[in-house]
């Protein structure tokens, strides 16, 4: 089973913080599920580290041309300019919708949240992101919380969050968990 879960990482084309997306992938990889990366631009993606430039990344396909249902969960990395083009592109918003419509479980770390934001997923759920979030989050219905990791079923679907990348041990675990890839 778990070498046929797909995992869709999600990411627009530059401001990726390059640990929350890497970090997730390879622990995606080691518990046999298949990632694929999916952004709002084919080709290749501009990682960051906090400020300073990272590594590009190769795009498997446009999240435009991407069909939700091929997948069995979602992470949403963060990095500030990552997230706030991610909200900002329809495609990519109607594709977290498309997951949270099917109830399929989503893991968005740091900024991530703001697509959730976006996509009207927060409202009823109990969620944590980067603290400069808070204020949307709550705004959009959700109630935030600080913590390393939490983990919201409400609402039929689950949903996996962290703070930033010192949390990226205990979101690794949780979000294998959600996508059930973790013993």
């Amino acid at each position: 089973m778990a070498e046929q879960t797909r995992i869709a990482f999600l990411v627009s084309h530059e401001g990726i913080e390059q640990v929350e997306l890497t970090d997730p992938w390879q622990a995606v990889r080691d518990a046999g599920g298949t990632p694929q990366l999916l952004a709002t631009v084919p080709d290749k993606v501009q990682a960051v580290h906090h400020l300073d430039p990272g590594d590009e990344f190769e795009v498997d396909l446009p999240v435009a041309e991407a069909d939700p249902g091929v997948y069995d969960g979602l992470v949403i990395p963060g990095g500030t300019a990552n997230a706030d083009a991610l909200r900002q592109s329809e495609d990519a918003v109607r594709f977290v919708r498309a997951f949270v419509d099917a109830r399929k479980p989503v893991a968005a770390i740091c900024h991530g949240p703001w697509a959730l934001v976006e996509a009207d997923a927060v409202r009823g759920k109990r969620l944590t992101s980067y603290a400069s979030l808070a204020t949307d989050i709550r705004n959009a219905g959700g109630e935030w919380v600080d913590e390393e990791v939490v983990v919201c079923d409400a609402d039929g679907w689950t949903l996996v969050t962290s703070r930033k990348p010192d949390d990226l041990d205990a979101f690794d675990r949780e979000a294998l968990r959600a996508f059930g890839l973790s013993g």
